[in-house]
């Protein structure tokens, strides 16, 4: 698309907004000067489009009243990407507290759009199947998420109405520092300055947006920290989540490696230091010799609602590990290999 097809599209894009619009706005908002303005007008003409001239000191361009844009112009490749995109979001769980939403815009779509691509588009949504993990909890208020994004954006502090995993309602100010979405739900990352640092990250805290009742943007701004990545926060903070047991374990084994079996959002693992030392359980084996020291040895810690999870995933590791605690857990672990030696001596 040539650069004066562009900016024309643009100028009809901006006409669409509504109102009066002098040339020499349309002149700065296009970077062009007002010459070229009123021949981009002209081509407009040319396409039938009715822009009506207001002549006078506060004269200008606007559309006709009543105007509608003729088909969609995309290409059939953007629309094909608008569409999966909107069948994605809906199989992800990302879509808002209006389900229909997105069912509702892909009509709309398709109702612009030329008779032929539309009948496409409208034959693979009939057709196609998207697997995704079940959404696990309640979509996010519209009005929320984009709320923060905009206060996330501008680098503004919001006052939140936040209700707990245990049900009890606050209310606080954050600065929102990004936003994130995983497995289904919407996350906030960002500094609560009143929480304190209770677990040596700082202020800084994870927020499900499904939980915020209220949302005010207030006024101030904020920097957010150069090294933040609100990812690997949010991804931690669900790991740290108080659950009702608290697992850690001693593996040989390095991070690459545990991460394909266990996810960030899952455990923490943090190298060993050799000094600290195999006072906490006993000493590993491998090919019958005990460890003397942690060199390439790795903890990790998890909170779990159940363990009876865990065992087979320490077996699918093919790693040496040391239960730390809890206790329980290594009864677990003995039940699963005794189900394993027998099934393997049938």
């Amino acid at each position: 698309m040539t650069t004066t097809t562009t900016r024309v599209l643009a100028l009809l894009e901006i006409l669409q907004g509504g109102g009066l619009h002098t040339v020499p706005d349309l002149a700065a908002r296009l970077a062009v000067d007002e010459r070229t303005v009123r021949r981009y007008v002209g081509h407009l003409w040319d396409l039938d489009v009715p822009v009506d001239s207001v002549r006078g000191r506060y004269g200008g361009y606007r559309l006709a009243p009543g105007y509608r844009m003729p088909p969609l112009m995309l290409t059939e490749e953007e629309a094909l990407a608008v569409v999966l995109g909107l069948l994605a979001a809906q199989s992800a769980g990302l879509v808002t507290t209006s389900a229909a939403a997105g069912e509702s815009a892909a009509a709309k779509l398709r109702r612009v759009l030329p008779k032929p691509l539309a009948r496409r588009l409208a034959a693979l949504l009939e057709t196609a199947d998207v697997t995704a993990p079940p959404r696990t909890g309640t979509a996010p208020d519209a009005a929320v998420l984009l709320g923060l994004a905009e206060a996330t954006h501008q680098q503004r502090p919001v006052a939140l109405s936040y209700v707990d995993r245990n049900g009890r309602r606050t209310e606080r100010t954050v600065l929102p520092y990004g936003l994130v979405a995983h497995a289904g739900r919407w996350y906030l990352a960002g500094a609560d300055p009143a929480a304190g640092d209770t677990d040596g990250d700082g202020d800084v805290r994870s927020f499900r947006l499904d939980r915020i009742v209220a949302l005010r943007v207030r006024s101030g701004s904020f920097v957010v920290p150069a090294t933040f990545d609100p990812v690997a926060r949010v991804l931690d903070g669900l790991a740290r989540t108080p659950w009702a047991h608290e697992v850690s374990l001693r593996v040989r084994a390095d991070v690459p490696h545990l991460r394909r079996h266990l996810p960030a959002d899952l455990a923490t693992v943090s190298p060993i230091p050799a000094a600290e030392g195999t006072d906490a359980a006993e000493p590993a084996e491998r090919d019958g010799t005990p460890e003397t020291d942690l060199d390439g040895w790795v903890r990790v810690r998890m909170r779990v609602e159940r363990l009876d999870w865990i065992p087979p995933v320490l077996a699918a590791l093919d790693r040496p590990f040391v239960i730390e605690h809890p206790a329980e857990l290594r009864g677990l672990v003995r039940a699963l290999a005794r189900r394993l030696d027998a099934c393997a001596d049938q």
